[in-house]
């Protein structure tokens, strides 16, 4: 059973921490850890503001969130890591290559679809990010049992 889950995505402002937060959310209570990361993260930076209006439109927040820049020491850390796009496999891969074997794409369960960045986009944009995310995110947990 996985009992510390990573999410990464670029930044780490925008889909990562909203698919980290859906997940913490909904894994209540069971023990696990979930936490977000990014290969090119705006070290510190809260959750981008649309990303943040969008998850309070659906009842979630975390404002507590501060990007953070993907260590190999994450990698290590992590029974599971979910990427929200299938080339950031191989990035991570770089970084933590004893990785491998638990590096999946996050739209992994609808066939292996990427979740396009919302970065600098409206907020229908980041409507369109949420529900591939939660769509994503509810595709893990029944993975997940």
């Amino acid at each position: 059973m996985f009992s510390n889950i990573l999410v990464v995505c670029v930044g780490n402002i925008c889909r990562s921490p909203m698919a980290a937060c859906l997940l913490r959310e909904r894994l209540a209570g069971k023990g696990l850890a979930v936490q977000s990361a990014g290969l090119g993260a705006l070290v510190d930076q809260p959750m981008d503001p649309l990303a943040a209006e969008v998850l309070a439109s659906h009842g979630f927040s975390d404002p507590s969130h501060r990007a953070r820049q993907l260590e190999r020491r994450h990698l290590q850390e992590a029974d599971l890591v979910l990427v929200a796009e299938k080339k950031m496999i191989d990035a991570v891969l770089r970084i933590g290559p004893e990785a491998r074997g638990k590096v999946f794409a996050l739209g992994k369960w609808q066939s292996d679809r990427d979740i396009p960045d919302p970065y600098r986009q409206s907020r229908a944009i980041f409507e369109h990010t949420y529900a591939l995310v939660d769509e994503a995110v509810n595709a893990w947990i029944r993975q997940l049992g």
